[in-house]
């Protein structure tokens, strides 16, 4: 039988994995008896991308990004509308598509998810043109990743002590938006169009997201008070923010989203500028991905427990469970008293 091409494509700085180890792994848990690989690192940014047009180019079967989820994004980014399928190794701080996917966190089985090839042909959006395989969005998610790029450090904790920070700063906006059914103008801290079920480290901004229904899940997150955001931060992470009263959802195929200026957005956590009018589409099965064959099957072993840490928050690190509880009391506490200030000036 003839073997099948991989090319693994490893940023070398993404996440907090170091790469040499992950490199081993590979080479230790590829099945060589069924592919042939080869390693591309990538040197700059877009550079992922035109190693994956690349190996498109040279029919290959597989493009493995080894990475996070700009490296994804990348990657994914230069194999749509082709035959040659994502695998995805993750090794970034956030990991939303793989986590979305159910693919394992652990190196080795996650090459293992590879040796396996099962591939389903999934959607993707497009946010002014741009690629985006999890979410797009403006307001305050998009105002934290412009802060969570420009950061020396990555992690979730990093990326916690951004969003404490941003709430002192950010305001809700008015944003004006159409899909095929009607228009609606709405004030939010945040508007998201969600292919996959959320941002990554298992926050779900729309835990019932498929990337197989041809619809994009937007989600509109309505001002809210201090003292309401521990309640809505603990609901995005045990999949029932829908449930909030602040939450409002619909589906639609593309979006239009009108808002008073120009400014930040972002597809896939990644920055971008954009105008006053942004097209947001859903592009319905358009990229192969190879996927774990075993995504639904039941989890309710010990083991499962043990190997598989992050799997969900619960089993996030205590001090970033900790921090995230006192950063919030503190904000709340901030903007409770400058409430008062304001109060007695007046």
């Amino acid at each position: 039988m003839k073997k099948k091409r991989v090319v693994f494509v490893v940023n070398p700085v993404s996440g907090t994995t170091r790469k040499h180890r992950v490199r081993e792994v590979i080479a230790r848990e590829i099945n060589a008896e069924a592919y042939d690989y080869v390693e591309r690192l990538t040197e700059r940014a877009g550079h992922a991308t035109e190693i994956a047009r690349e190996a498109v180019d040279a029919g290959v079967d597989v493009v493995v990004a080894v990475g996070g989820d700009g490296t994804v994004n990348e990657t994914a980014s230069g194999l749509i509308n082709s035959h040659t399928a994502l695998g995805i190794v993750p090794c970034g701080s956030g990991n939303g598509l793989a986590r979305h996917l159910d693919l394992p966190l652990d190196v080795a089985k996650a090459v293992q998810i590879i040796n396996q090839g099962l591939v389903h042909r999934l959607d993707y959006g497009l946010c002014d043109g741009r690629p985006f395989f999890c979410t797009c969005g403006v307001g305050f998610d998009a105002f934290i990743s412009d802060k969570f790029a420009g950061s020396h450090r990555r992690g979730p904790i990093t990326y916690m002590e951004n969003i404490l920070k941003g709430g002192l700063q950010y305001k809700p906006q008015v944003y004006d938006l159409e899909d095929e059914t009607g228009r609606v103008v709405h004030k939010a801290y945040v508007v998201t169009c969600a292919n996959a079920s959320q941002y990554g480290n298992n926050a779900y901004i729309a835990p019932s997201a498929s990337m197989k229904d041809g619809l994009l899940d937007i989600v509109l997150i309505e001002p809210f008070t201090a003292l309401q955001a521990p309640q809505i931060a603990l609901q995005m992470f045990n999949k029932t923010l829908p449930e909030n009263s602040h939450v409002k959802t619909f589906r639609a195929k593309r979006l239009t989203i009108r808002r008073r200026s120009a400014g930040v957005c972002h597809v896939d956590g990644d920055p971008f500028e954009a105008g006053r009018e942004i097209q947001v589409e859903l592009i319905p099965r358009s990229l192969d991905v190879v996927v774990n064959p075993n995504a639904h099957a039941p989890r309710l072993t010990l083991h499962h427990v043990i190997t598989e840490p992050y799997d969900s928050w619960r089993h996030l690190n205590r001090t970033l469970w900790t921090k995230s509880l006192d950063g919030l009391r503190t904000l709340a506490g901030t903007i409770h008293s400058s409430g008062e200030a304001d109060t007695e000036q007046k």
